[in-house]
């Protein structure tokens, strides 16, 4: 390998991570940091529901515990969508588990105990507070022409709802 195969190395590697796209600048600004933002979320919400479907307990147990880990795979299957569509309009995305504290609004619950019901109800007030998130960054796309990524947000509320009446159903006394 010669001096100019290395230095040729090296200029890829510093490189900018320039995807082609026909949304403005500001719109891959604008819409990528939003993700960004629904990324974290949807990150802390996982980590929260596993945190729960690990920790649940009574004589619901079976039944809170499978519900749990399937919406936790669902929003764990969700990240990577949101992830590859900031990539595909020419943004970068989170990098570190850091990264994703900086941006996250989910809070954290680090509770020795939480009841079963204040589990659900916890999870329930998230994901609520996810879907509102994606109607605005749904908006934002909107105000961009940015009909892909308004399109694929759809799904993501219709997903995060079901979550939603799951947690309420399975919640009522």
């Amino acid at each position: 390998m010669g001096k100019k195969d290395t230095s040729s190395a090296k200029a890829r590697r510093k490189a900018d991570l320039a995807t082609p796209t026909d949304l403005g600048s500001n719109a891959t600004q604008d819409i990528s940091a939003a993700l960004n933002g629904v990324l974290a979320d949807t990150f802390a919400l996982y980590l929260k529901t596993k945190n729960f479907h690990w920790h649940v307990s009574g004589p619901h147990f079976r039944d809170y515990h499978l519900m749990l880990d399937e919406q936790a795979e669902q929003i764990f299957a969700t990240t990577d969508d949101i992830a590859e569509r900031v990539r595909k309009i020419g943004g970068t995305t989170i990098r570190s588990i850091g990264h994703i504290a900086r941006l996250q609004r989910v809070l954290d619950n680090d509770a020795d105990f939480v009841t079963p019901e204040g589990m659900l109800a916890e999870l329930r007030e998230d994901n609520k507070e996810v879907v509102q998130r994606l109607r605005e960054v749904h908006d934002l796309c909107d105000e961009h022409e940015d009909v892909a990524t308004a399109s694929l947000i759809e799904n993501w509320i219709d997903e995060a709802e079901r979550r939603v009446w799951f947690l309420f159903e399975t919640g009522r006394s």
